[in-house]
């Protein structure tokens, strides 16, 4: 195929909208369409956290406690529902077989390359005119025990003898959060981390990309996908069709519905997470983590959003009100000076989870669709080197090394 003049990417996350402004860059014409429109799925309520270092793979080993404690207790921070659904057993029991050490280290090493390229991703597009900031700040983590505290600290030690760029303190008492109530008795502080508002920063790219010429088309539910050896092409449901030279699905959870035609094989999941925001007395300066809890909060508009749980359902299902409260439920003894009464923007969303914890980047069964997906929770902080990484390989038909571990064709 000759180099490629012009470009339709379905999404318009923060995975589809850095491919389209990357496309963009290059000199393509790019069009993106979305059901709703930019920010409209988990690139809006997800905790904003830009946290190379903190990147890792879901199916760690000893998850699978998480996984029977979800079976009894309904305030568990993963929730598995008990109903038949054959295709979510399958993809269970496939991300089962990953919670082991080797299989860690190894998606660990595949994910490293990319996490090394996210820092350059986002000074990127600040200097081309990306004014939502991205902001530096130090991660508390906070504990109930010592021994949790210090087996954290083993796991983030770990992280860094991996080659992820982080650096890990015990909390002094001088910097301990006001927020923090008595029942958080230690403390760590994670350093070389930042993070962002996701709904403004993401809104801030579209902005970029429309004023560059893009063109974005909301309220189009694309409904397929099809390539001929000149063109490739996607019709909505209203029977609009669109044409050009390639086409990027980049829908998150959803991208099995487009994808899976065209040779998509390994399950994308949806992993719901669930996010609130309340107002505070005493806010803190950057993100808190509860690991024990896993449940995190992130200052955000003058307040503060929370947000946590694992729930694999279906990504139409709506609000499950039960893991929010499980959620508010965890978090609310180890804060203080919350107004929780002032509780809003609830919010659920879901993120792409593939069993073997690595992304699906690259071309599809057609050397004219691509596929950009399967970042589970670190769409937000991988979604710019996603972008930039995949317009190089459409471009120029080379694969770069980065993404060498996320062919969508892989079983």
């Amino acid at each position: 195929m000759n180099t490629p003049q012009s470009a339709i990417v379905v999404g318009a996350g923060i995975v589809g909208l850095s491919t389209a402004w990357h496309l963009q860059q290059r000199g393509l014409s790019v069009t993106v369409v979305d059901k709703v429109g930019p920010a409209a799925g988990a690139s809006w309520g997800n905790a904003g956290w830009v946290t190379p270092g903190l990147v890792m793979p879901l199916a760690e080993p000893g998850a699978w406690k998480h996984a029977l404690q979800s079976l009894t207790d309904p305030d568990a921070p993963l929730h598995v529902p008990l109903r038949f659904d054959p295709q979510l057993w399958k993809f269970l029991l496939r991300f089962a077989a990953n919670m082991n050490a080797r299989t860690w280290r190894q998606t660990m090493s595949a994910l490293q390359p990319i996490t090394t390229a996210v820092d350059e991703s986002f000074a990127e597009l600040k200097a081309h005119g990306i004014a939502s900031p991205v902001i530096a700040a130090p991660y508390v983590a906070g504990f109930s025990s010592a021994r949790a505290a210090a087996a954290f600290r083993t796991e983030l030690e770990h992280l860094h003898a991996m080659g992820q760029s982080i650096g890990v303190s015990t909390l002094a008492d001088g910097n301990r959060p006001a927020v923090f109530s008595d029942a958080v008795a230690h403390g760590l502080e994670i350093s070389g981390q930042s993070y962002l508002d996701p709904g403004d920063f993401v809104w801030d790219v579209a902005r970029a990309f429309k004023a560059c010429g893009g063109q974005i088309m909301d309220g189009a539910n694309v409904c397929s996908v099809d390539a001929g050896p000149s063109s490739a092409s996607v019709t909505s449901d209203d029977g609009n069709r669109l044409t050009a030279d390639v086409v990027v699905l980049a829908t998150g959870a959803l991208l099995p519905r487009l994808a899976t035609r065209w040779g998509l094989r390994i399950g994308v999941q949806a992993g719901r997470g669930y996010s609130f925001t309340v107002d505070g007395d005493c806010l803190p300066a950057g993100p808190l983590y509860f690991p024990e809890q896993r449940v995190v909060c992130t200052p955000y508009q003058g307040a503060l959003r929370i947000a946590g749980t694992m729930e694999f359902l279906d990504p139409d299902e709506p609000l499950n009100s039960a893991r929010l409260e499980s959620v508010a439920r965890a978090v609310r003894p180890l804060l203080r000076g919350i107004d929780w009464p002032s509780r809003r923007d609830e919010w659920v969303g879901s993120r792409p989870i593939t069993p073997d914890g690595l992304p699906v980047v690259g071309r599809l069964a057609s050397d004219r669709i691509y596929a950009a997906g399967g970042h589970g929770m670190w769409g937000m902080v991988l979604g710019p080197a996603t972008g930039k990484l995949l317009a190089e390989h459409i471009v120029t038909g080379a694969v770069p090394h980065q993404l060498a571990a996320f062919n969508p064709l892989r079983r």
